[in-house]
């Protein structure tokens, strides 16, 4: 059962000014693996005030979704399989397989390439319950995919990024309305082919890059100025990089921040 402030939230949200459905992405955690304190990078795609995506489950993520919304997430996104975006995973896994109404009714979408990482880390450890008997898919609706998937009748792109090895990190975007790259460095191509001048781009960065991560003087290198005037920076180090991050012209979510969108484009436009 969702909560009183989670209902309330959610009836405060449902519309927009013109009375069409309101979108807004609601970014639970902003830090990188070491920036506890920011919570584990993650986000809520919002949709007339129903959670429809939850994007990455790192430690904490679970807990703190359900604070906001009282119920387990419809969906999951898994953008890498890195621990500050997927240890929440085995969390998941018992909330809802404890629960006869959810037992394999949350969906987990992630790139194809993902599944033997994750299997590996998450799911392959011997007798997921102590008293045996299930297997940790079997808990969700695994969806792999490769292009993108549907989702409530919205089709997502899902496009590679650069993080550590090629083929293990990927973005998710809703053509017209948002696109989460995950953990990066630049890809001006990649987002050039999934967003227009209406998307708000969510975009991992800190002050300072490294060979796995986007720093401003990248984005300033890399991104024209009009990319870069729709950027929603997270990911980052520590607040003092936020403030300094914000000196520099930029807007960087804060947790539990919310972020109204544009209506996506018509259902099916971008599944070609």
């Amino acid at each position: 059962m969702k909560t009183k402030t989670a209902k309330a939230g959610a009836k405060a949200r449902a519309v927009d000014g013109t009375g069409e459905e309101a979108w807004s992405l609601h970014v639970l955690g902003t830090g990188a693996a070491s920036a506890v304190d920011l919570g584990a990078s993650g986000a809520v795609l919002e949709c007339s005030g129903r959670p429809l995506l939850l994007i990455d489950c790192g430690p904490g993520t679970l807990e703190h979704y359900l604070r906001c919304y009282g119920e387990l997430p419809p969906a999951v996104f898994v953008t890498h399989a890195h621990m500050d975006h997927v240890a929440g995973l085995e969390r998941l896994f018992y909330a809802a397989w404890f629960d006869p109404a959810q037992r394999g009714q949350v969906r987990i979408f992630m790139h194809a390439n993902l599944l033997p990482i994750l299997q590996a880390r998450v799911a392959d450890y011997p007798n997921v319950l102590a008293e045996g008997g299930a297997n940790f898919w079997e808990g969700f609706r695994l969806v792999a995919c490769s292009r993108g998937f549907w989702l409530q009748g919205q089709w997502f792109d899902v496009f590679p990024t650069r993080h550590h090895a090629p083929g293990t990190a990927f973005g998710i975007a809703l053509r017209g309305c948002f696109a989460w790259t995950g953990d990066t460095r630049p890809i001006p191509e990649a987002l050039a082919s999934v967003s227009d001048e209406h998307t708000l781009v969510a975009h991992d960065c800190s002050l300072h890059g490294n060979p796995s991560h986007t720093g401003i003087d990248d984005l300033e290198r890399e991104y024209p100025q009009p990319l870069r005037d729709r950027l929603l920076l997270y990911h980052y180090a520590s607040e003092a990089d936020a403030r300094a991050m914000r000196e520099r012209g930029f807007k960087v979510a804060i947790p539990d921040g919310r972020y109204p969108l544009h209506a996506p484009h018509p259902p099916g436009s971008g599944a070609g």
